[in-house]
């Protein structure tokens, strides 16, 4: 048993189960989330996490690909183009690191790696919403006929691929804005049930990939999988009466804070306090000023849209997607 359930499986189970909680309330925020989690909680080397998280993944993910083939309409020809990309840029990825990489030196970049992830999965959110905006200031609504882009496509499944493989970060969050770019016309359901139904087979190459090349630990893949599972059912169950837009927003929050404590803890020049360190001074400005600032921009730029700078469109209008909610005129306020 000690095998399967080593010192740390209390707090990789508790860790596992809020951030299980997460992710079923707003879909988003898995290896992001968790991955860093595990690393400051120093329950293993950071290779070992990143292959024990793309395990657990496997599993929740398959659930909610299943759900979304029957509820969410997935566009199944578009899944087909992602995967052709992301599954063999998956597998690759893991290798090429051990390929080319000192394995003294695996542990810092990947480290950076998953900072740099972090810090780009943030900032994919914010660029969807800027997105949405655009559209609905346009007057763009409901879903129009989706003409198949392959190369772009392909091309932006195998961006995808390779962060997971490498990190266990991005499947969702830059996938996802690529995609609303190329293919404005999709609606919000079917944009999500695609991006789930191609991460099965993307998070499964990843984690095949990562298991031949580091070994799989038990004592940390049992535990994650038993506190994961039950709080994704938990948050998913909850999903319609929480407010999922100040989640999200907090989770951007904490998904630059990581990523910025995990660049320091790696020694990247610009921070560098290395050594397995961090300046959790800086890393809670950091927190704080995002706090106060961020939705200070993001009334400006909605004012460059002739928008009042707070009000409707409203975030979690913007997340449902243009056509969801009716754009207020200005001057007016949704509450």
């Amino acid at each position: 048993m000690h095998v399967l359930f080593g010192d740390s499986a209390v707090q990789i189970i508790t860790a596992g189960f809020f951030v299980g909680i997460v992710v079923g309330i707003t879909g988003m925020g898995g290896g992001a989330l968790m991955t860093p989690a595990l690393i400051f909680l120093g329950v293993g080397d950071t290779s070992s996490i990143v292959t024990a998280d793309l395990t657990a993944a496997a599993v929740y993910k398959s659930g909610g690909a299943v759900v979304h083939s029957k509820h969410g309409e997935p566009h199944f020809r578009l899944a087909a183009w992602l995967i052709a990309g992301s599954v063999p840029m998956a597998f690759l990825g893991p290798h090429l690191v051990d390929w080319f990489v000192d394995p003294d030196d695996v542990e810092n970049l990947l480290k950076e790696c998953i900072g740099f992830a972090l810090l780009l999965a943030a900032s994919t959110y914010a660029i969807r919403l800027w997105i949405q905006l655009i559209r609905v200031r346009r007057g763009a609504h409901g879903e129009g006929e989706t003409r198949i882009r392959p190369i772009p496509t392909l091309l932006t499944g195998a961006l995808g691929g390779l962060l997971v493989g490498v990190t266990s970060v991005g499947s969702g969050s830059v996938i996802m804005v690529i995609l609303l770019i190329l293919y404005p016309a999709l609606g919000p359901l079917k944009l999500v049930g695609t991006d789930l139904v191609q991460a099965v087979p993307l998070v499964l190459a990843a984690a095949i990939s990562n298991i031949m090349v580091n070994g799989l630990e038990w004592s940390l893949t049992v535990p994650l999988i038993l506190g994961s599972v039950p709080g994704t059912l938990l948050g998913a169950r909850f999903a319609a009466k929480v407010p999922q837009s100040i989640i999200r927003r907090g989770i951007v929050i904490v998904l630059t804070m990581s990523g910025i404590a995990l660049l320091d803890k790696a020694g990247w020049a610009p921070l560098g306090a290395g050594e397995d360190d961090t300046h959790p001074v800086l890393i809670a400005v950091i927190g704080l000023v995002m706090l106060v600032f961020v939705p200070l921009v993001w009334g400006l730029l909605r004012k460059q849209q002739g928008m009042p700078m707070f009000g409707a469109p409203t975030v979690a209008e913007l997340e449902k997607g243009p056509g969801a909610e009716p754009v207020h005129e200005q001057g007016t306020h949704a509450p």
